[in-house]
């Protein structure tokens, strides 16, 4: 295992010298993706509909090419999962990724084509090896075997040639690794693809536990629940029992912050190292690739070109749309991408911040629906996700999950306020004080919020429910959303999922 550990190590850390010219010459490397994608896809359906064949710039492509959200690619995407070919891309499309990142009960489906497996997804992890080796230069990751939770996939009945399948894209992800990866990876492939989730959870732990796991792959939220099972089915007090040679999580979905001093205490090892990815269904997008820092380096060389919507401008029926060159630091921005799985100027919901432009450095700061500005207090995913891991810092708590909304103003009354729940793997020591807290860190972090709190005049207090270990994954199970990379919404700016999960208190 020590030669293969040095083989694969010699092997990845030689594609840094790629990452390292893209880090140099940023516009240039995106003005070749734009050209490679729309030479590619100009004899498409869509290509032939917008002119592809006569963009030679970006000006070209932002003047002939429309913005599209979910509902304005669904006729293209249905073509392609009938069955057609050469509609939204030239190659044969097999794979669809169904997006689940919100609770929505309306399913996404995205195109996973080969050129996006290969060239994104699969580039985006062994990317994430590169730099985690690159920054660990003594690790033992290829020692042992990385532990990856994934979702399920089943065949597309729209296709009727049964060609084509769809699920989460972790598991489109799995079920394609080449034979090395495989054999690299725990649990089985069958136990891993499980559709019964509570089922998996209690198969994956009891076929982990005695393999030597180096690295854990996954969401922190259902990586939790997985660590907590084999716990409790081994007595360990801790993690490090069971795998004395972990040393690395990577994690993505949802910010790592919250959850920090929960994987700490399940897992005490001192040589403990956490990497955050930003992968999505609609591709791999940004990893992290400091040591001293939770930035991500937007990645951008996957056959995604990048563009930008100023939040401000979010709304409006002709948005300032800017690319890559004209991003500036701190503005909250919603992403939009061209891909190499045949999306065109695509809304994935998604808003960054950007930290560092030589390079371009991202924070993910939330989504474009999930945020919470009933009276104007423009509060963001990142905003409460910083007040809630503040608060727990000063009182020894340890969350699991948490979601909040707006109360609106009541008849008579000019007061509205923002309701919580959250759900505690360890309660605060003083509630009362971690309500106080968390109130006070949002009103530091946003002025905004700050100036409708003042005096109770527009907002009062926030209310806080805590709620009993479990409640989060009851609500998940009753959509039939529980597992995956399914998440809580953090924030919303309507009832529709709080009034809900109120019912499970």
């Amino acid at each position: 295992m020590e030669v293969i550990n040095s083989l694969m190590t010699w092997i990845l850390k030689h594609r840094i010298r790629q990452i390292e010219r893209f880090k140099k010459n940023p516009h240039e490397v995106q003005d070749e993706i734009l050209l490679k994608l729309i030479t590619t896809a100009k004899k498409t359906q869509f290509g032939k509909k917008y002119g592809f064949s006569h963009i030679a710039s970006y000006g070209d492509f932002a003047r002939q090419v429309p913005t599209h959200d979910y509902e304005g690619l669904k006729p293209y995407i249905e073509q392609t999962m009938k069955g057609e070919n050469n509609v939204i891309w030239p190659t044969a499309v097999t794979w669809f990724s169904k997006s689940s990142g919100t609770t929505s009960s309306r399913s996404k489906f995205i195109p996973v084509t080969e050129e996006s497996l290969e060239e994104c997804h699969y580039k985006g992890g062994k990317d994430m090896l590169s730099i985690y080796i690159n920054n660990y230069p003594e690790t033992k990751l290829f020692t042992g075997k990385s532990l990856s939770i994934g979702g399920s996939h089943q065949i597309n009945p729209l296709d009727g040639s049964k060609n084509s399948k769809y699920g989460d894209i972790s598991a489109v992800i799995m079920q394609n690794l080449p034979l090395w990866a495989q054999l690299a990876r725990t649990p089985s492939l069958e136990t891993a693809l499980m559709d019964e989730w509570e089922a998996k959870i209690q198969k994956m732990a009891e076929e982990t536990r005695k393999e030597n796991v180096t690295s854990l792959t996954g969401v922190p939220t259902w990586t939790l629940v997985l660590l907590q099972r084999i716990l409790d089915i081994t007595g360990k007090s801790d993690i490090s029992e069971v795998w004395p040679n972990l040393e690395v999580f990577f994690h993505g979905a949802v910010a790592f912050g919250p959850y920090r001093s929960l994987f700490n205490t399940l897992i005490p090892s001192k040589g403990m190292h956490y990497m955050e990815t930003y992968n999505a269904s609609e591709g791999f997008f940004g990893l992290q690739d400091q040591k001293d820092s939770d930035e991500l380096l937007l990645m951008l060389d996957y056959g995604v070109f990048y563009e930008f919507i100023p939040m401000e401008e979010w709304d409006k029926e002709d948005p300032q749309i800017i690319p890559l060159e004209g991003v500036k630091l701190g503005n909250n921005y919603a992403i939009l991408i061209s891909t190499n799985g045949g999306l065109w100027r695509y809304k994935i919901g998604d808003t960054v911040k950007f930290t560092s432009i030589q390079p371009y450095r991202i924070k993910i700061s939330g989504r474009t629906k999930h945020f919470i500005n009933a009276f104007g207090e423009e509060v963001i995913v990142e905003n409460a996700e910083r007040a809630v891991e503040a608060a727990c810092a000063a009182t020894c708590a340890k969350i699991t999950n948490f979601t909040a909304a707006p109360v609106y103003f009541e008849e008579k009354k000019n007061q509205g306020a923002h309701e919580w729940i959250i759900e505690f793997a360890e309660q605060p020591s003083d509630t009362e004080h971690f309500k106080s807290l968390l109130d006070e860190n949002l009103r530091k972090i946003n002025s905004d919020y700050d100036a409708k709190r003042y005096h109770d005049i527009v907002l009062k207090k926030p209310i806080i429910h805590f709620a009993n270990p479990g409640t989060f994954e009851k609500w998940l199970k009753s959509r039939g959303k529980l597992g995956g990379q399914n998440k809580v919404p953090r924030l919303s700016n309507n009832r529709e999922y709080i009034d809900e999960i109120l019912k499970w208190l």
